[in-house]
């Protein structure tokens, strides 16, 4: 079966990202389609890279990245809840997403983001580095307004119009998760 991991981009204290990504979770997990797991970034002690080599030459020495590559090569394809933070993502996640490379490759992700313009410009960012880890980024996300989709900037309150823009996300990061899988095997 397809391993999906939503990857909770935020290690805020009082972040919104975890109510994001646990209804990622939920909604997910009722579909039955997948095996859908969060990854917590928290739950990854990663200090700013911190390894002598690049990543793309897969020669990690740290016990945290070790770690982190096992859990990131265990999954099919992804979806990334982001907050906007100064019109991109926060630091925590572009840091976990620098620590490797072929861990990434020929997978399938989607884009979960929230911000008080739905955090579109974190997703745009988080596009181009995605193509560059030689992943396959969706076309659908989903993009929760603070004002819109949260009561009070900090209870979320998704419309149903964002539970079918999650199951468009969902939809097209398993097919291509799918497409990508004889890759992925070579």
């Amino acid at each position: 079966m397809t391993k999906i991991g939503i990857i909770l981009g935020s290690t805020r204290p009082g972040r919104n990202g975890e109510a994001v990504a646990r209804w990622v979770l939920d909604v997910a997990s009722k579909r039955g389609d997948a095996e859908y797991e969060l990854v917590d970034l928290l739950d990854y002690k990663l200090p700013h890279l911190d390894e002598a080599l690049p990543p793309s030459m897969g020669q990690y020495s740290q016990p945290h990245t070790q770690e982190w590559a096992r859990k990131i090569a265990s999954f099919d394809g992804f979806v990334m809840v982001t907050p906007e933070y100064n019109h991109s993502t926060s630091g925590v996640l572009k840091n976990a997403i620098d620590y490797l490379f072929a861990e990434w490759n020929n997978k399938a992700v989607g884009f979960v983001s929230y911000g008080a313009m739905g955090g579109a410009r974190a997703v745009e960012h988080l596009r181009l580095v995605a193509g560059e880890l030689q992943m396959a980024d969706v076309r659908a996300q989903v993009g929760l307004s603070l004002f819109h989709d949260f009561e009070n900037f900090s209870v979320l309150k998704p419309g149903d119009h964002q539970v079918d823009a999650l199951g468009a996300v969902l939809d097209q990061v398993l097919a291509w998760s799918g497409a990508l899988a004889p890759l992925r095997a070579a």
